[in-house]
């Protein structure tokens, strides 16, 4: 009996997150950021308060680099009226950021990205794409981020990583988020070429 107990208690603890919780805590995330992101901006819809923990993606990354964050929809040289535009757009920038891997700066500027065009679809009036961008969030992680995830123990490894304290540590992470603000701007410069 002691045996059995044990090899359950193994499963339920060291398991890993499914694909369906990692892509479920992607889009919360998501819905977070960007409900935080629109609060900043003086457009959100709720009266909720956001605490350090529900902030942590892409603030530092955004006051680093504003423009880069800002009027997304403009830059991508898209009209935000349009679901099938605002996802098409998200996953090809999304694409196109991680065309040569996966790092935690990476996915902090996605999430920057996700909140950035959610502020700009606000701001034309069409706050349902808000939705949108929160399903193609979803659908991204599912397809190219559930097994890098798994690797890493799921989001919680990017709370300890945001949340360190260790300056070095949060320098590393810095810098490698605004590395891909260059990889953010040329998937910008390739989508609007594509057409």
């Amino acid at each position: 009996m002691l045996r059995r107990s044990s090899v359950f208690a193994a499963e339920v603890f060291d398991r890993s997150p499914t694909d369906k919780e990692l892509v479920s805590q992607g889009k919360a995330l998501c819905r977070d950021y960007i409900h935080s992101r629109l609060h900043r901006a003086g457009i959100g819809w709720t009266k909720k308060n956001y605490t350090k923990e529900n902030v942590w993606l892409g603030d530092e990354l955004e006051y680093l680099r504003p423009n880069v964050y800002r009027n997304v929809a403009r830059q991508l040289n898209i009209t935000v009226a349009s679901e099938s535009v605002v996802s098409d757009a998200f996953l090809a920038v999304a694409a196109d950021i991680f065309s040569t891997g996966v790092t935690w700066g990476k996915v902090v500027s996605l999430y920057a990205v996700a909140g950035a065009l959610a502020v700009d679809c606000v701001r034309h009036g069409h706050p349902a794409m808000v939705h949108t961008i929160v399903d193609c969030m979803g659908e991204f992680v599912r397809k190219s981020l559930t097994s890098w995830l798994k690797k890493r123990g799921g989001w919680t490894d990017l709370t300890k990583c945001v949340v360190n304290t260790d300056s070095s540590f949060r320098s590393h992470w810095l810098v490698s988020a605004a590395c891909t603000c260059g990889h953010y701007m040329k998937a910008v410069v390739l989508y609007i070429l594509r057409e």
